[in-house]
């Protein structure tokens, strides 16, 4: 794991072009390893992130006797052991960032025959896991945190789980992933409901591998007592939250025109595009295939006039990560953008509205953090960002939104505790320079 500090030097920029692919899915890379692990047979991933944190996941498994080949240029051989086939690690699984990877793992760590402790970097440790401490609890699981549920989680074995009915207060791919994969091994059916819609990827998953999966509606259930079967080939396709930062490059940028390809375009991912588009984007698909049950396309982007929206609440869950460089966007758009209902931003890898309201107004941009939200007020003049300093706060996403920022910059911003970035986005600043970001990283 990255323990150096880095800090991003990006430099006024007028015009981004060309074609690039960024690195796979990071919540399929998760999903693939996890699964591919409890499946009978071998499973060889393609695509699979490299990062930080999905490697993270690759080395708990490992840890717990899962024979895994690479990664090598993104494929990974996995040979499955079946669900019950996971072997007692020598010492804690230590998840880093991953606030994915931990709470997936929660729900699958409560019904082995092992004790298994989780722990994780200090940005992890930090982060809430009671979402999912109080509904595994309810299964039958018996788990241990820190101070007001936050990691280390210690997770006692050889509990028998049962299945429950769980109303989720807010809509959680993570927390309805977490039952599901709990489900897996609990007596009887457990099913989750959802308030709104989250991300699907995990019952994709479990589908493509033989398991059953009934939705009806915004129910998701799933009965324990089945068994996983290898899919011969999962394709982890790029990742539409790291090309978020250049959907919203391009766009604000005159003259900028980038092709992103093999993007996945699942429905309950694309609310970034939704949000861009209604503010203007001109953002199209072309060459729109499935591949391993997830829908993917190339996205054309090319600069637009954006303009100020209050954002729909039902496109909140669907792009809660991408909200870092969609702040970014506001500031560069014509009027003012409102976001509500999206308190979730508070507890990811930062606080990410007070980190971005804090980093907009130190570069001259009028934001005000909301409860739930931010209210931003935009401007189409043409270098809208003053120079200055940037903290990120180690968090990847606050990092590559205000490089992305640069783009229509005074001067140089200079972006502090960057090392994280490689938890999402190995290698960035390469592919940001390959189509004319001008960004480079120093150590600090």
């Amino acid at each position: 794991m990255s323990s150096r500090h880095k800090t991003y030097i990006a430099s006024p920029q007028s015009v981004i072009h060309g074609t690039l692919r960024v690195p796979g899915d990071k919540s399929i890379s998760h999903r693939a390893i996890m699964l591919a692990a409890l499946a009978e047979g071998t499973t060889e991933i393609t695509g699979f992130l490299e990062g930080e944190d999905a490697l993270a996941t690759l080395q708990a498994f490992r840890d717990m006797e899962v024979s895994i080949e690479g990664p090598l240029a993104g494929r990974v051989i996995v040979h499955g052991v079946g669900l019950h086939g996971l072997k007692p690690p020598a010492k804690p699984l230590y998840l880093g960032n991953a606030g994915t990877a931990m709470r997936l793992m929660a729900g699958l760590m409560a019904a082995q025959t092992f004790d298994v402790t989780l722990t994780g970097d200090k940005s992890l440790s930090r982060r809430p896991m009671n979402r999912v401490v109080k509904p595994l609890t309810a299964m039958g699981a018996v788990i241990d945190s820190g101070e007001d549920g936050h990691p280390p989680l210690m997770i006692r074995g050889r509990q028998k789980l049962k299945g429950i009915h769980y109303d989720m207060p807010v809509a959680s791919a993570q927390v309805k992933s977490c039952l599901l994969l709990a489900g897996l091994y609990a007596d009887g059916e457990t099913s989750v409901t959802e308030p709104g819609v989250a991300r699907d990827h995990t019952e994709r998953m479990l589908r493509g591998l033989g398991y059953p999966v009934a939705i009806d509606g915004r129910q998701v259930a799933i009965t324990g007592g089945g068994r996983l079967t290898s899919a011969g080939q999962i394709d982890v396709p790029a990742d539409i939250s790291s090309a978020a930062f250049f959907l919203v490059a391009a766009s604000i940028a005159p003259g900028s025109e980038l092709l992103l390809t093999h993007v996945g375009v699942n429905p309950t991912r694309t609310g970034v595009i939704d949000i861009l588009r209604l503010m203007g984007a001109d953002i199209t698909f072309e060459n729109e295939q499935e591949t391993g049950g997830e829908p993917v396309a190339d996205i054309r982007v090319r600069h637009a006039p954006l303009k100020g929206v209050t954002i729909p609440k039902h496109l909140v869950p669907l792009a809660i990560d991408e909200f870092p460089v969609l702040f970014v966007a506001a500031a560069c758009a014509e009027g003012e953008t409102l976001l509500q209902g999206a308190e979730e931003l508070r507890v990811k890898e930062s606080d990410r509205i007070q980190v971005m309201a804090d980093g907009l107004n130190a570069l001259g941009v009028k934001a005000v953090a909301l409860p739930d939200g931010m209210r931003i007020s935009g401007s189409t003049a043409g270098q809208l960002f003053q120079s200055g300093v940037v903290h990120s706060h180690g968090d990847h996403r606050i990092a590559m939104a205000f490089a992305v920022a640069s783009l229509r910059s005074q001067g140089d911003i200079r972006i502090l505790d960057c090392a994280n970035v490689a938890t999402s986005f190995p290698n960035f600043v390469g592919l940001a320079r390959s189509v004319g970001l001008n960004v480079r990283e120093t150590e600090s």
